[in-house]
């Protein structure tokens, strides 16, 4: 059954902009594993944790490294969940997570389904 959906858009051109004004950004809002990945790929999974929030439809004491965005053998994007995020997805008895993200044309895109 589906619990929620979620879905997020980011400028491309506006994220590189934050990021180059704000260097912090980085380290604030992505994992190590995350961080050093091109921009366009960041925004991707800055766009993939706001997708999830909306999905789970609860950010009570989330912070951005509770949600880590992951590639499995084949590529295929996924979450590792950690502290807040992963009691949220427990308490409202979350089993799968679904995502997919993009970006083409300016923009990044991501896409995320919760079932329980």
């Amino acid at each position: 059954m589906i619990i929620g959906i979620g879905v997020d858009v980011v400028d491309l051109a506006r994220f590189e902009r934050a990021v180059g004004r704000t260097p912090a950004l980085r380290e604030r809002v992505f994992t190590p594993a995350e961080r050093d990945l091109p921009l366009r790929s960041l925004a991707g999974r800055f766009a993939a944790k706001e997708a999830l929030i909306k999905a789970i439809g609860d950010s009570t004491g989330v912070r951005w490294h509770d949600m880590e965005v992951v590639s499995d053998d084949l590529g295929n994007p996924g979450f590792v969940l950690h502290n807040a995020v992963a009691a949220i997805t427990e308490a409202r008895g979350i089993r799968s997570i679904h995502l997919s993200m993009s970006h083409d044309a300016g923009i990044a895109i991501a896409y995320v389904v919760v079932e329980g």
